[in-house]
């Protein structure tokens, strides 16, 4: 299983002076790693066919509708799930989430990977390349610790560059 997370919005609250009213993070779940590989090829062959840049990430609000349909056409064709988790920061009272953004990125994560139905299990966790190094081992053994047990494990974490699949976390879904 490899699994690829991505966000939306910030972790700031300043909701009256540009900070977002809520906060997304999304993931996409495949069972199978080819079912992946297969998914990010069409991908680069659909932005190759829109003379796109390899480098540019589809970014669904900011693309016209012929892009996004086109998009959407051609990841239908395979094999994956969503799960997202959206947050309305106006209803978050814990002072650690609201002062420290480490622990409210980690925190939202860990909730999304955690109620997943017990669809997960054993899965390879890859995120944007965000954070330095130091954040980035500390996150890692976060999610280590507050998701796996001796009976069940569900997942590995690794910190990689990823190809962002995640366009769907930039609707406005709310």
């Amino acid at each position: 299983m490899l699994i690829f997370i991505d966000d939306s919005g910030d972790p700031g609250f300043k909701l009256d002076r540009g900070s977002t009213s809520h906060f997304i993070i999304a993931m996409v779940c495949f069972d199978d790693e080819l079912e992946a590989e297969k998914t990010a090829v069409a991908i680069k062959e659909l932005k190759r066919e829109l003379g796109f840049s390899q480098q540019m990430e589809f970014r669904f609000f900011k693309n016209s509708q012929k892009v996004r349909v086109k998009f959407l056409e051609t990841v239908k064709k395979f094999k994956f799930r969503i799960r997202c988790l959206v947050a309305d920061k106006s209803i978050i009272y814990s002072e650690e989430l609201k002062s420290n953004k480490n622990s409210f990125y980690a925190y939202f994560i860990k909730e999304v990977l955690k109620h997943s139905n017990n669809t997960i299990l054993d899965a390879k966790v890859r995120m944007d390349g965000s954070g330095d190094r130091i954040f980035r081992r500390n996150f890692f053994t976060y999610l280590r610790r507050e998701l796996n047990t001796d009976e069940k494990k569900l997942c590995t974490i690794a910190a990689w560059l990823i190809l962002r699949v995640m366009f769907w976390c930039n609707w406005q879904i709310w």
